[in-house]
């Protein structure tokens, strides 16, 4: 799907790395040049919260080759319930740099940083490292509509996969944006034609969410984020899942590119 991972694709796995990933390597369907894909991938994930932290640890134990979380927050006891890369005692530091450093304790054969900034169209170009070459991925991991709307702005002006993941309460939605391949985009399907932007204000801090919420919902990301990059397929294309913890049903709805859509119709 993305071509930038095998133009740099890393040639051989380390011993090292062998022992660590040979039950994933076993798996049908998941081979050596799959993990090898996942070893030379590059992964931007904005916000290292209820969603980052779940998923950026499974990517980073699969054997993700770098990852670079961006966040301006500071760890609160409130996100202790569901923020799992966090102790009592980080309370105060910065989420990103917290992140990174345990993401690097967990997996010393990775690389992993984090950035204390919010993410704009003004820093984008910055922040994404765009010079040195562009992400293979952007995982949308914050709390709020105006955030996400941001993300999917930058996604199509830089023709970069977005994940996008959300969870509120007992409920959650997952999609994987190409824009590359002019197939719709996070407007798209929430976007209107007649607004601005979409204006639900609900974040986990005025309406709360389920620690196990969070933690599914980040899974359900990383599991798409493992195929997209180490096998190459869009698990999601033009596809919406949503999941409802509270039926304990998920189910997935398709939908169409916007061809009236203010932000990547002209792309």
């Amino acid at each position: 799907m993305h071509p930038n991972i095998d133009t740099h694709l890393s040639k051989e796995l380390t011993d090292e790395e062998l022992l660590r990933y040979a039950r994933q390597v076993l798996l049908d369907g998941w081979d050596i040049d799959a993990q090898l894909r996942l070893k030379s991938a590059r992964v931007v994930i904005i916000g290292a919260g209820g969603l980052g932290c779940p998923s950026s640890e499974t990517l980073v134990r699969a054997g993700l080759g770098q990852v670079h979380l961006i966040d301006d927050d500071v760890i609160e006891a409130s996100n202790l319930q569901r923020q799992t890369l966090f102790l009592p005692t980080d309370i105060g530091q910065p989420k990103a740099l917290t992140a990174a450093a345990m993401l690097k304790e967990i997996n010393p054969l990775i690389e992993a940083r984090g950035t204390v900034a919010r993410l704009s169209e003004d820093n984008a170009d910055e922040l994404l490292d765009i010079t040195s070459g562009k992400p293979d991925l952007l995982l949308d991991c914050t709390d709020n509509f105006a955030t996400r709307d941001i993300i999917n702005r930058i996604s199509v002006r830089y023709q970069i996969p977005l994940l996008s993941a959300s969870a509120i309460a007992m409920q959650g939605q997952l999609a994987l944006f190409e824009p590359h391949l002019n197939s719709g985009c996070y407007y798209c399907v929430f976007g209107e034609h007649d607004s601005e932007a979409v204006t639900d204000e609900r974040t986990c801090a005025n309406s709360g969410v389920l620690a196990s919420t969070t933690a599914i919902m980040g899974s359900l990301q990383a599991n798409a984020a493992l195929q997209y990059l180490g096998l190459n397929r869009n698990p999601l294309a033009n596809k919406l899942l949503l999941w409802d913890g509270k039926l304990m049903q998920q189910r997935v709805m398709g939908y169409r590119p916007d061809k009236l859509c203010p932000v990547c119709s002209n792309h």
